[in-house]
C-alpha cells in the first residue's frame, strides 16, 4: 500500500467535502474562518463574534495556547472554551479550537463544532491517532518546517484511524525572508495539495505573515490559487491583545477584505465563463 493511499487522488477523485455544523468546506464552497487568537475574556471573544457573524461561517478562537515561552498567556482553558461555545450560539456560528493534546481531546471536543491540530502537533502521531477515532472534524496545519509530503501523511495517520473529515491549512514555514515576515506563505502548496489530495485545503495568511499589513494580498492569492477558506485572526483590540495582536485585523478591515474578496472570486468567474 502506498504511504499516503486515503488522502489521494488515486483513492478518491472526488473532492471531499467536510461538515463543520451546517458549514461545508471543500467541492467548490469557500469558507471563512474568523477570530481571535485567544480567547480573552467572554466580553472579548462575543464582541468578535458578533462583528464578524456577517462576513464569517466559522468563530475561531484558542482557549490552550502553545507559547514560545512559558511566561506568554497559555489561554484560559475549559473557561474559555465555554466562552467560545457560548459566542459561538449567539452569533449562530460553529466553532473550532486548538487541542494540544490526547487527554484533552474528548473534553474539547464537547464544546466546539471542530478541532485544530496546531503546527507545532502536526507530528504528534498519538495526537493525530486520538483524533482519528473521534467524530468531530479536524483542522490539520502545515508544520512550520514539514514538506507537503509529511503534512499528508499526517493527514493519513486520522483517516486511517477512521476519521475522513480533515481540512488541510497551509499557514507558512521557515524560510530565510523570516526577516520580514513570521514565516513564508507557501501559496504553491494550495494548487499542489488540490492535485494530490481530495481533502479541503484553506489558508492561514495571518500566521504566514505576522504582519496585518500583509494579510490583504496574501487572502486574495490564496483564493485565486484555488484554497477553499481562508482561516484569519481577527481582534477587536489588537493592540491589546495577549497574543499575536501585530497579524489580527479588525473587524471591519476584515469585512472589507472579505466583500472584497467575494467581488474578486464574482469577476474571476464571470470572466472564465
Amino acid at each position: 500500500m502506498e504511504p499516503r493511499h486515503l488522502v489521494s487522488r488515486d483513492y478518491q477523485s472526488r473532492d471531499t467535502i467536510v461538515h463543520v455544523g451546517e458549514v461545508k468546506i471543500g467541492g467548490g464552497a469557500r469558507v471563512y474562518i474568523a477570530g481571535p487568537c485567544s480567547v480573552e475574556d467572554e466580553v472579548q471573544i462575543t464582541k468578535i463574534a458578533q462583528a464578524i457573524k456577517g462576513s464569517a461561517h466559522i468563530l475561531r478562537g484558542g482557549a490552550y495556547k502553545p507559547r514560545t515561552s512559558p511566561y506568554s498567556f497559555q489561554g484560559l482553558g475549559e473557561q474559555g472554551l465555554q466562552f467560545l461555545k457560548q459566542a459561538g450560539e449567539q452569533a449562530g456560528l460553529p466553532v473550532v479550537t486548538e487541542v494540544m493534546s490526547e487527554e484533552e481531546v474528548d473534553m474539547v471536543a464537547g464544546y466546539v463544532d471542530m478541532l485544530q491540530i496546531g503546527a507545532r502537533n502536526m507530528q504528534n502521531y498519538a495526537l493525530l491517532r486520538k483524533v482519528g477515532a473521534q467524530s468531530k472534524p479536524v483542522l490539520l496545519k502545515r508544520g512550520v518546517a514539514a514538506t507537503i509530503e509529511e503534512l499528508l501523511l499526517s493527514a493519513e495517520y486520522i483517516l486511517a484511524a477512521g476519521n475522513s473529515q480533515v481540512v488541510l491549512c497551509e499557514r507558512g514555514i521557515r524560510t530565510f525572508s523570516n526577516t520580514y515576515t513570521r514565516n513564508t506563505l507557501d501559496i504553491s502548496a494550495v494548487p499542489i495539495l488540490k492535485h494530490l489530495t481530495h481533502l479541503p485545503v484553506v489558508v492561514d495568511p495571518s500566521h504566514g505573515s505576522g504582519d496585518w499589513n500583509l494579510i490583504d494580498p496574501l487572502a486574495k492569492a490564496a483564493v485565486v490559487a484555488g484554497a477553499d477558506g481562508l482561516m484569519i485572526e481577527v481582534h477587536n483590540q489588537p493592540e491589546q491583545a495577549l497574543s499575536d495582536g501585530p497579524q489580527s485585523l479588525k473587524p471591519e478591515k476584515y469585512k472589507a477584505l472579505i466583500y472584497t474578496i467575494d467581488r474578486l472570486v464574482r469577476f474571476l468567474e464571470e470572466e472564465m465563463t
